[in-house]
């Protein structure tokens, strides 16, 4: 075996136990619930993250001659088109069967042949592997986000990690200035998703960028000088959707007993000021930036910029250890995009449309999954996940 094969089964093995750690302290009740459509339950990712690696790896190469269940091609897919029949997203939380138990058996099958198939030819099955673990790494991160939002609906607001704590910031946010430049923008060496290439040339014009994220405090300024109020702020559909939705605060913001609170993965605690607001969706943040006389940035500003902090060319914080950063670019593909092969194709191509570009990442983020050419997207009025903003504002006017 070379050292580049032990290496992928390591990383492998890695990220599969760090899946069943983030169940590790739930009961088989929390991995069975779905307290809205757009969550899954725990059980579910488990066995979805499992169905990926036999259905795009295991079964298409020939390393398995029947599936385990024949079931679990519909109930485990997602949104594969190609694949066949999908059981409904929201009617997830009722698969009462198979058991979480069952599902941890499955895994481990699909372990046993993912191994035994990497250490018999390695190079035929690597490219899928490493879109397996990336797909994983994904799923880590809606864990934490979606047992986040079950558990906020649950009276007794249940702890979910104590050590899992948003960092803060003590320094003052300063404005950065960015030059017009030809910027090279897109994913070069290494493994990059479908959507992030290929690389090529974007125009941009100088603009500022802010040296951190907005915190608590500023969000809670906007809350009571009424910006939920002032439709000045707000884009038409944004404006509709939180007079719709009886919007007022962040999603886990709660206003008792003359003060505001924040449910978090230590349950409800103090609002924590210098905190980066957090759960906010793509209408709030633009509506926040234009109480502030400024906008957010596009993703090819932000790629940019945190290009030039990366190489330590300014100072510039919270890149993607706190929160997801709304963007004003629409997620589109780039010039000359590809999907991949096969079924594969559908994972984000066919999602371009009618969602918003985040980039960075956040502290739900596995450390090993962020790059700085990574495209998250998410329609405009979501925000269970961990989603904040970075201020940017033109310059060519100035």
């Amino acid at each position: 075996m070379t050292k580049t094969t032990h290496a992928l089964i390591e990383q492998y093995r890695q990220c599969r136990e760090n899946s069943e750690a983030l169940v590790a302290n739930l009961s088989a009740e929390d991995c069975q619930i779905q307290a809205m459509a757009d969550v899954s339950p725990m059980k579910w990712h488990l066995a979805h993250t499992s169905w990926f690696f036999e259905t795009f790896l295991l079964a298409p190469k020939k390393i398995i001659s029947a599936p385990l269940h024949p079931d679990f091609k519909v109930l485990f897919n997602s949104y594969y088109q190609g694949i066949g029949e999908q059981f409904s997203r929201p009617q997830r939380g009722v698969l009462s069967r198979p058991s979480l138990r069952q599902v941890m058996d499955y895994r481990h099958w699909v372990d046993n042949h993912v191994v035994a198939a990497l250490e018999h030819d390695s190079d035929e099955c690597a490219e899928w592997v490493s879109l397996g673990i990336a797909h994983e790494q994904q799923h880590q991160e809606l864990m934490r986000m979606d047992m986040l939002y079950n558990f906020s609906v649950n009276p007794q607001y249940p702890t979910l990690d104590e050590h899992l704590v948003c960092p803060s910031n003590e320094q003052p946010r300063q404005w950065l200035d960015f030059a017009n430049t030809d910027a090279q923008i897109g994913a070069q060496a290494g493994f990059s998703f479908d959507n992030e290439r290929p690389r090529h040339r974007v125009y941009i014009n100088e603009f500022s960028i802010a040296s951190h994220l907005v915190t608590n405090a500023d969000y809670l300024a906007f809350i009571e000088a009424q910006g939920y109020q002032r439709s000045e702020f707000w884009h038409s559909d944004g404006f509709s959707w939180l007079q719709r939705q009886q919007i007022k605060a962040p999603l886990y913001w709660r206003y008792q007993n003359n003060n505001w609170y924040e449910f978090t993965p230590q349950g409800p605690i103090p609002l924590a000021m210098n905190a980066p607001v957090r759960h906010i969706s793509f209408y709030e943040a633009s509506a926040f930036a234009q109480f502030k006389g400024a906008r957010l940035p596009s993703e090819f500003e932000w790629e940019w910029a945190m290009e030039q902090a990366q190489a330590g060319h300014c100072d510039i914080a919270q890149i993607d250890d706190c929160a997801w950063q709304w963007t004003l670019s629409s997620y589109q593909p780039y010039p000359g995009f590809r999907p991949f092969a096969g079924d594969a194709g559908e994972y984000n191509g066919k999602f371009m449309v009618n969602q918003q570009v985040l980039r960075g990442g956040s502290y739900f983020t596995p450390k090993q999954h962020t790059r700085l050419t990574y495209r998250n997207f998410f329609y405009p009025h979501q925000r269970w996940m961990c989603s904040g903003i970075r201020l940017a504002k033109d310059r060519i006017y100035e």
